[in-house]
């Protein structure tokens, strides 16, 4: 009744999963559903990022006055 509770890590190393095909096509399917939200909340992260940067350094580029002037004169 008095055993020691060990609590030290032990390392585990997987060396196969066996999965069945079609559960595995099913899990990655899941996998690219559950992807679309994150990749929507990053694309509008980089979007504030992007306009922030441009509205800081756009006087330094003239981008405003680009329109003023019908575009560009590369």
């Amino acid at each position: 009744m008095d055993e020691k509770i060990s609590l030290e890590a032990q390392k585990v190393v997987v060396t196969d999963i066996r999965m069945p095909f079609w559960s595995m096509v099913v899990f990655m399917i899941k996998w690219v559903f559950a992807s679309i939200p994150a990749m929507i909340v990053l694309s509008l992260i980089m979007s504030l990022f992007m306009l922030i940067v441009v509205a800081l350094t756009g006087s330094i580029w003239d981008i405003q006055g680009m329109l003023e002037h019908g575009g560009p004169s590369f």
